[in-house]
């Protein structure tokens, strides 16, 4: 009989990550419309439904020195004053237009669903407004390239929120890898599914449903974190559609270079265990569960525990105040005058489009943006 014995110990994570992840610099030479030091970050917040909700929490879990909200805005007036009476947030505007044209932004979080991502990201990076953009980034590689273009032409600050490359679990991981914690990488595995049979948006395609783009875009871009953007050699997808064209569970097959390889199953219709991990030649690191917003790991047997604070409002989904981290991440960003995060970069936008767009093709799944 063998006893496995398993270390635990917690983080605090009160504080964020390294200001740009404190890897790779990217364009150090400050900007006129970037955000002063001894001045809040000012947030202006597009849509005003559950996931903008609790990204505005999780913004309240930060010092309000450092981070405020000041704007929000709605396809309807009343419920931009709702959001906004609900979050004590200044000012709330009945359509996009408005807040685009406000003049004490410095940044817009983007939380409409994917279909609109495009046109709302142009519409605030062409009025010379810095962007945070809900994952996934927009429907196909197309829609993403004209995204960062935009983005380049108005030089402003422009990230997708995979908000789980900033936890501090998600930082832990870069660093044991960087250092050879693990030695090198054979297999990265993972997992996300969850019943979604009954929201409209995971199912609908004209809303954008689809798996890959709601829920396997957390298993690739944990695979690519971990490959370090590397472009796979080859792909395999397979699984099952629904009725409505959409993909219901996806299993992909990730080929890289030097025999490494990966592996994802994702899907809206079943619960999955929602785990991950990390096997290199000398050891593995284990995302035990909710693999999306990580907050324990186990490395080589030693559990560590990375807890998220506690919301001052409820949450429409699990530890959504670890959105602070991708928050500070900007902030950091616009103080140093950067364009982009050296932690989720353009490039790393673009490879997971093209990714998705993969999966898709050998997947039958078909928008009506990819004949655009």
């Amino acid at each position: 009989m063998m006893f496995v014995f398993v270390l635990r110990h917690t983080v605090k994570t009160d504080a964020v990550a390294p200001p740009c992840g404190g890897e790779r610099p990217l364009w150090p030479a400050p900007t006129p419309n970037q955000c002063q030091s001894n001045m809040a970050t000012r947030w202006g917040i597009c849509s005003a439904g559950k996931i903008s909700h609790d990204f505005t929490v999780a913004l309240k879990t930060l010092p309000p020195g450092d981070h405020q909200v000041v704007a929000v805005a709605a396809r309807k007036l009343e419920n931009a004053q709702e959001f906004a009476k609900k979050h004590s947030i200044p000012r709330a505007y009945g359509g996009y237009e408005e807040l685009a044209k406000d003049p004490d932004i410095d940044v817009v979080y983007i939380g409409v669903i994917h279909p609109y991502h495009l046109s709302t990201c142009l519409l605030f990076m062409n009025a010379k407004k810095n962007v945070l953009c809900e994952k996934p980034l927009a429907m196909n590689t197309k829609e993403v390239k004209q995204i960062l273009a935009s983005a380049k032409k108005n030089d402003v600050f422009f990230m997708e929120a995979v908000w789980t490359r900033f936890f501090p679990a998600s930082v832990e991981i870069r660093r044991l890898l960087a250092q050879g914690e693990i030695g090198e990488v054979k297999m990265v595995r993972s997992e996300f599914g969850v019943p979604l049979h009954h929201v409209p948006r995971a199912v609908q395609k004209e809303l954008g449903g689809g798996t890959m783009l709601d829920l396997g875009i957390y298993c690739l871009q944990l695979t690519c974190m971990v490959y370090n953007g590397e472009k796979p050699e080859s792909i395999q997808a397979t699984g099952t559609c629904l009725d409505t064209g959409v993909d219901d569970t996806d299993v992909v097959t990730l080929k890289f270079s030097n025999n490494r390889m990966a592996v994802f199953i994702s899907s809206s219709d079943i619960e999955l265990p929602n785990d991950a991990v990390i096997v290199g030649t000398k050891g593995t690191i284990r995302i035990p569960e909710h693999m999306w917003c990580p907050t324990t790991l186990v490395v080589n047997g030693k559990e560590t525990k990375y807890p998220v604070p506690e919301p001052y409002l409820p949450l429409n989904f699990i530890n959504s105040t670890g959105m602070r981290y991708e928050a500070e991440e900007v902030r950091q960003c616009l103080l140093k005058g950067l364009k982009e995060s050296a932690v989720m970069s353009h490039a790393d936008s673009l490879l997971l489009a093209e990714v998705e767009d993969e999966v898709r093709r050998q997947m039958g799944v078909v928008y009506s943006q990819d004949s655009q």
